[in-house]
């Protein structure tokens, strides 16, 4: 089985797909967008009235994109772009039939989501298809920035675009009798782009609730995202694009913390720390990361997960530091066998509390981006302290990655990663590997094929293995009806990289899908789609088959709700003793087998209401036992100044004696209130009782100037059992964390 992987990966690597080039538009015409360069100062005011305004091209008329996407929008758009030595302008008069009235789920930046009223641009400066900037706003003058990575498609991995990075640029917002008018600069030194370029790819959207209508200037298919960047639009520059000159900017920031850990009576005293970011353009479209001594303390909090797996559950990278160019290192692999996971760093995982803590890092330094309009680059050192209490030295990480451009948007990449304590060169683990990610006819057909190889001296003193490896390859169709997906896996039995995420190894696996989708003439639906799906897993040792097959039925509305219903059945063989309830019960025997049938659905309400609600539940088999569960969330939004929330994720399990019965609960009601656009409080109490640990986080954040922050971080975690209360709400630790951050341009 593995000989097979590896020869249809070897085969799929050396195809080539250079030529391959269609136009996005069904007309076989790309819109395209002159500007003009500004003759006069341009007042940011929300009112498009100066004469480079006034005498600037517009676009035509938009696309609906939702509920349909064979028409022109009903709701009329006009965008306008202009430009200077230092900022790129976008004016846009969205016209609605009242605009007084509109959701805006919060005065929140970087807000997403359903339901919303926003007008957004997305940019793809390097024409490149592959990565993009997007930058939105909404009738409140909210704004919200973005990457946009995967050809603005998605994997796997998931979301097309990250709106955690942030950037430093202007909007001013107006309302006339029937439109809003939205006015944005956005400099030049916050973008990345190859200096003498005359066009860069581009794209505008807006969403407006009341109308329930989705538009878009350069036609996308309602099969994939607006951000899907092979439809794109071009904006034609009168003059060439030049040098935005030195472009350095420091980020300091001081901290003091107190903290406390009760379990092992050990006190942080109330210190002064401090360390900075710089941020140093070494071209216009390379990028230079520096961190010394930084501080992630006042990043979001992860929301809790129940697991009811044998496996490793994932939580997704959220520090600043990591986050541009993020696919140049992390998006390497497969969805379960990452050669690189970034919160392998400074991060590592409390067992008592379900919670990650930091390990302090050093410094580190990152240079990512393109070196030409077909190559990009990345390259990432970094140096974390040692954790006695966690039994680590100080690592040295280092990451080395290569893309190569082919054909319109497909890209050749290859990647080395290394973990090293420079103290001791026999401990050392490396990775090294390439994959190719292909797109052919404008998204329709997609995929990835890569392979994967350690070399590390744990394997009893040897440097390389034959089955320390990982290969995996899956391939995608799209169309407006039917759509279906193969994945191939072979992850080795010594494949087990540590700065990696790779919850299992030792297996071959087949898998794949097929499904059908519809669009009835109705006054209440949108879609519908239907499919079946299976998958079948070899063991490398035992030799033994674990299988998952079903089918899915699923319903889109036309007022944003869905409904999802999904019946399937696990065969699973037990290559490790198991406990299936979680709890360090009596566990399964190695060797047995299940068989289990368990049946899903899933309703979220119309998003566009003050008060939403999500609910879920699942019901069958599950091992020997029965497993019952609900899960969901309630949601009511006072706009736009808050919003109140309450997730929950509740699971019965129910075992034959002498095995152990389980009631997981996971809970966490939310106050996320915008006082202002600029002063934020976020508080979320979650309880986990697999876990037993109640956990609180507070964050108050007073944005002072443009991305310079004042934030104060409170958190407590205590123990909460409910089989046993007689400790209950005793503190494992708490801490107070007070951080100033400013952003200098030099």
């Amino acid at each position: 089985m593995k000989i097979f992987y590896r020869g249809v990966l070897v085969s799929l690597l050396s195809f080539s797909p250079f030529g391959i080039e269609l136009l996005a538009q069904e007309d076989g015409k790309v819109p395209i967008l002159a500007v003009k360069k500004v003759k006069t100062a341009i007042k940011l005011d929300g009112v498009l009235d100066e004469p480079d305004w006034l005498a600037a091209d517009t676009t035509g008329l938009f696309h609906q994109q939702f509920p349909f996407d064979s028409s022109r929008s009903v709701l009329r758009t006009v965008v306008k772009v202009t430009y200077d030595d230092h900022f790129l302008y976008v004016g846009a008069k969205l016209y609605t039939e009242n605009p007084n009235k509109y959701v805006v789920p919060s005065l929140r930046r970087d807000f997403f989501g359903p339901g919303i009223d926003i007008f957004a641009v997305i940019i793809d400066s390097f024409q490149d298809k592959t990565n993009a900037f997007t930058f939105g706003t909404n009738p409140a003058g909210v704004q919200r920035e973005g990457l946009v990575s995967k050809g603005g498609v998605g994997d796997f991995s998931g979301s097309p675009v990250d709106f955690t990075w942030d950037n430093k640029w202007f909007n001013e917002v107006s309302m006339t009798v029937d439109a809003w008018v939205y006015e944005i600069a956005i400099p030049f030194k916050s973008l990345r782009f190859k200096a003498g370029a005359t066009q860069w790819n581009v794209n505008f959207f807006r969403q407006d609730s009341k109308k329930n209508e989705m538009s878009i200037w350069s036609r996308v298919p309602r099969i994939f995202p607006a951000f899907a960047l092979n439809y794109h639009g071009v904006l034609q520059f009168e003059e060439p694009l030049k040098t935005p000159g030195p472009n350095i900017s420091m980020i300091p920031y001081l901290a003091t913390k107190s903290a406390r850990d009760y379990e092992e009576g050990v006190s942080e005293d109330l210190n002064l720390s401090y360390g900075a970011d710089a941020k140093v353009a070494l071209t216009s479209a390379l990028n230079l990361d520096i961190t010394v001594n930084p501080d992630f303390s006042n990043t979001d909090v992860d929301q809790q997960q129940t697991n009811l797996n044998r496996f490793e559950l994932f939580f997704p990278e959220r520090r600043q530091f990591f986050l541009e160019n993020r696919d140049l290192f992390s998006d390497f692999g497969g969805e379960n066998s990452r050669p690189f996971f970034s919160r392998r760093i400074g991060l590592a995982l409390d067992t008592s509390t379900g919670q990650y803590i930091q390990n302090d890092i050093r410094f580190g330094a990152r240079v990512s981006g393109n070196i030409s309009k077909t190559w990009r680059i990345g390259l990432l050192n970094m140096q974390a302290d040692k954790n006695p209490s966690l039994n680590l030295p100080s690592y040295n990480f280092g990451v080395a990655s290569v893309q190569k451009r082919v054909g319109t948007n497909s890209n050749l990449r290859a990647i080395v990663v290394n973990r090293q304590d420079l103290s001791n060169t026999s401990d050392y683990d490396r990775v090294a590997g390439a994959d190719y990610n292909f797109s052919f006819d404008d998204n329709r057909f997609t995929g990835n094929v890569n392979f994967h190889q350690q070399f590390s001296p744990e394997f009893n003193g040897e440097h390389f293995k034959s089955d320390a490896y990982s290969s995996t390859a899956n391939f995608n169709y799209n169309s407006p009806t039917f759509f279906s997906g193969l994945w191939l896996t072979s992850i080795g039995q010594n494949y087990d990289p540590v700065v990696g995420y790779v919850p299992r190894n030792g297996f071959d696996r087949v898998g794949g899908f097929v499904g059908y989708q519809i669009y009835p003439k109705s006054p209440h639906i949108n879609r519908m789609n239907f499919g079946t799906f299976r998958g079948h897993t070899w063991d490398g040792i035992w030799g033994k088959s674990d299988r998952d097959y079903g089918g899915w039925y699923e319903i889109g509305f036309l007022n944003t709700a869905q409904f999802g219903l999904r019946v399937f059945n696990n065969y699973t063989f037990l290559i490790d003793p198991y406990d299936p309830s979680e709890t360090d019960g009596l566990e399964l025997a190695q060797g047995s087998d299940y068989s289990y049938t368990q049946v899903a659905f899933d309703y979220s309400s119309d998003a566009r209401k003050k008060f939403t609600y999500r609910i879920g539940a699942i019901s069958g088999e599950y091992y020997n036992g029965k497993l019952r569960g609900m899960n969901g969330s309630v949601g009511y939004r006072w706009q736009p100044y808050g919003v109140f929330s309450i997730d929950f994720d509740v699971n019965t399990v129910r075992l034959p004696d002498p095995f152990n019965d389980a009631d997981i609960l996971v809970i966490g009601p939310k106050v996320d209130l915008t006082l202002t656009k600029n002063v934020y409080w976020t508080s979320v109490a979650q309880y986990n009782s697999q876990y037993d640990n109640m956990n609180i986080y507070s964050r108050f954040q007073w944005r002072f100037r443009p991305v310079s922050d004042l934030f104060i971080v409170y958190t407590d975690n205590y123990l909460y059992d409910f089989q046993n209360t007689e400790n209950n709400f005793n503190v494992k630790n708490r801490s107070l964390v007070v951080k100033l951050t400013y952003w200098l341009n030099l």
